[in-house]
């Protein structure tokens, strides 16, 4: 038996291990549709990660500082992804998540066109 506590106090029980995501979805269909991880006893894991004792879980959503810079660091990993394969010489410096979003720098041969940028949201979609 696995005992989740929720931070608003109350338990959850669960015959066996549980996934972060299983506990959002034990919640509400909304909760696990917003998860985006999960914090087990104050540590970060992802939605997939399987609870095999008792543990304390905040699940973390987009309204959460953890949330939003996870978000945006994949969303730069994306963006990086998708530069290199449309642009394959182009070089990826420097791509950090900041205070209100993140941004990537590339070195390219020219600079990037306002038709390189759809392109760009295009394969990122």
């Amino acid at each position: 038996m696995v005992q989740i506590t929720l931070p608003d106090g109350s338990q959850r029980s669960y015959p066996g291990p549980v996934t972060v995501a299983e506990v959002a979805a034990g919640i509400g269909r909304g909760l696990a549709k917003a998860a985006i991880a999960g914090k087990v006893d104050g540590r970060l894991v992802d939605t997939s990660h399987r609870i095999e004792s008792d543990a304390r879980l905040v699940i973390v959503t987009d309204r959460d500082a953890e949330g939003l810079e996870i978000l945006r660091h994949s969303t730069a990993h994306l963006l990086a992804y998708a530069v290199k394969e449309l642009f394959p010489d182009a070089q990826v410096t420097i791509g950090p998540v900041v205070d209100n979003g993140f941004y990537y720098d590339f070195a390219y041969k020219r600079p990037f066109t306002p038709e390189d940028l759809t392109a760009i949201e295009l394969r990122m979609a």
